[in-house]
């Protein structure tokens, strides 16, 4: 049973990491643009993307790709650091200034550097792999003390309900670990650019937030520069810390 989980809970998760820079083009309707491009904002934009991925030492520049949405938003994904994406939001583009641009596409290299989409699969499939196994092994139990006409059925309904309950406690491991490693990235986004354009790009996106224009979430919540505050024990599914305490960590910061 534990081989079986194993299989099937890093599997899905690799797959997923394996088609995430299609899922995510397909998802945002993201237009990959380049140096060629005959808007002269755009090819800055590939331009900056290009220089900071050199000072990370990518082994190739990322994918640089846009996408229509009046949100201040953007996003790196890709299954390994030579097969990577990196996007932004047009509302990003129109209202962020370059010191600020710069902080969101450092920000979102550094998470390519730091191979963060990789070690969030593999957690993710941890997770998985752990919430396929308890929720069988509760099943046996519960199906073992009912009557053995129904005992298939009840398996079945235990095993789902089970399944749907310790993902959603493992999402809370998975978050935890998103959370950390969104600080990772802003001292790298810091380091790649400067503490002033990465502490500027988030004291944006704060401002922002405090707009009625709600910021996308979903399916790729993870993979975005931040998202909404919540409160109470909803903090503990936050993919994202608040913004006030990743600006203090960059303030705090004696290095990068």
């Amino acid at each position: 049973l534990m081989v079986f989980c194993a299989v099937w809970g890093m599997g899905a998760s690799l797959v997923s990491l394996m088609l995430s820079k299609w899922m995510a083009k397909t998802f945002h309707k993201v237009q990959v643009v380049d140096s060629t491009h005959p808007n002269p904002q755009v090819r800055e934009l590939v331009q900056k993307v290009t220089e900071i991925a050199r000072r990370a030492q990518l082994p190739k520049t990322p994918e640089i790709g846009i996408y229509e949405s009046p949100d201040l938003n953007a996003f790196a994904t890709g299954p390994s650091k030579s097969n990577s994406l990196v996007a932004v939001s047009t509302g990003l583009l129109q209202r962020m200034n370059e010191k600020e641009l710069e902080g969101v596409l450092a920000h979102e290299v550094a998470h390519i550097a730091n191979g963060d989409m990789v070690t969030m699969t593999l957690i993710q499939g941890i997770v998985n792999a752990f919430a396929m196994f308890f929720s069988r092994i509760l099943a046996n139990v519960v199906a073992s003390n009912v009557d053995e006409k129904i005992r298939g059925i009840v398996h079945i309904g235990v095993v789902i309900l089970g399944d749907i309950a310790f993902t959603l406690l493992g999402s809370m491991v998975v978050n935890y670990f998103s959370r950390r490693r969104e600080f990772r990235a802003d001292a790298g986004g810091a380091r790649y650019s400067s503490r002033d354009s990465m502490v500027s790009a988030l004291q944006k996106l704060r401002m922002a937030y405090d707009m009625p224009i709600p910021p996308e979430e979903g399916q790729t919540a993870t993979l975005m520069i931040s998202n909404r505050n919540k409160q109470g024990m909803a903090r503990l599914f936050m993919t994202h810390p608040p913004l006030e305490e990743r600006i203090e960590a960059l303030q705090r910061a004696t290095r990068f």
